[in-house]
């Protein structure tokens, strides 16, 4: 149960993402990445300060860390800007599903049984609609190359989540050390790769309720999370962020609540509690 609470604490920070996304595409990707990582991973220091072996770890293990935040992050920020950004929030949100499906082929002695497998597809379903709902009406459908990162990083996100588990346990404070070393790396990409921008004071503003929230907190959050549940589960439960990230988005571009959130509503509950009942043995 507790395991739960934290993955829905990072759950709600993540709601926020891609509406944050989407107020700050005018800046530079590689730069919206490091700023947003470096200002999270400041939440780490007074663990770091208190006892400095929280950043020892294998050089392994941080390069899954970096793996996992920067790729992640520095993908679905090229799709929300290369796709329209609902469709391409749903292309992202496959990672709870492969999360779930692919846990037997990372995790050992994990079995994925029928009821998982319902779970994903109910959420995934329950998704669907939410944000293809929302987006009724809305300009720019169809293809676009920018669902390629959308998909690539949900692999990425799912599959750091589950090696997590597979790697010397680590402190959760190391989490730090990951966005510290990926916020710096997209800085010297930005440096090398992309203009120099000017950030306002909104720009600013926004960019710290980004790193401490959604790419700061909601990182140790979700790895306390996977330390103590069930991935499965957790899998499962992450099906709640297209809901409250779709209708954020909703909000913020002034689109009315429909039918379609009530039944995705429903059907992605419904998902959270037919996966979390009981873990079974792994």
């Amino acid at each position: 149960m507790q395991a739960n609470l934290y993955a829905l604490g990072a759950i709600t920070l993540w709601a926020g993402l891609a509406s944050l996304g989407v107020s700050l595409q005018h800046i530079p990707p590689f730069l919206l990445t490091g700023v947003a990582l470096l200002l999270g991973s400041l939440l780490a220091l007074p663990f770091v300060l208190k006892d400095r072996r929280q950043w020892k770890i294998p050089g392994s293990t941080l390069a899954l860390g970096v793996y996992g935040l920067f790729g992640f992050h520095f993908l679905l920020f090229i799709a929300l800007r290369h796709a329209p950004p609902v469709e391409a929030n749903l292309v992202n949100y496959l990672w709870p599903l492969f999360m779930v499906v692919l846990a037997p082929l990372f995790l050992a002695g994990v079995q994925l049984r029928a009821r998982h497998v319902a779970a994903a597809l109910l959420g995934f379903a329950g998704a669907a609609i939410a944000i293809l709902g929302a987006s009724n009406g809305a300009a720019g459908g169809g293809w676009s190359w920018g669902f390629v990162p959308a998909l690539a990083s949900a692999f990425i996100w799912a599959s750091y989540s589950l090696l997590t588990q597979r790697v010397k346990p680590f402190p959760t404070a190391a989490i730090g050390l990951f966005g510290l070393v990926s916020g710096v790396l997209s800085l010297l990409c930005h440096w090398a790769l992309e203009p120099s921008v000017a950030l306002s004071g909104q720009d600013w503003l926004l960019l710290a309720v980004m790193g401490l929230g959604p790419l700061g907190g909601a990182f140790f959050l979700w790895d306390k999370a996977l330390k103590r549940g069930d991935a499965r589960q957790i899998g499962v439960l992450s099906y709640l962020t297209p809901l409250g990230s779709t209708a954020l988005l909703m909000l913020v571009s002034g689109r009315p609540l429909s039918w379609s959130i009530g039944l995705a509503a429903l059907m992605i509950m419904g998902a959270a509690v037919l996966g979390t009942r009981g873990a079974g043995p792994r």
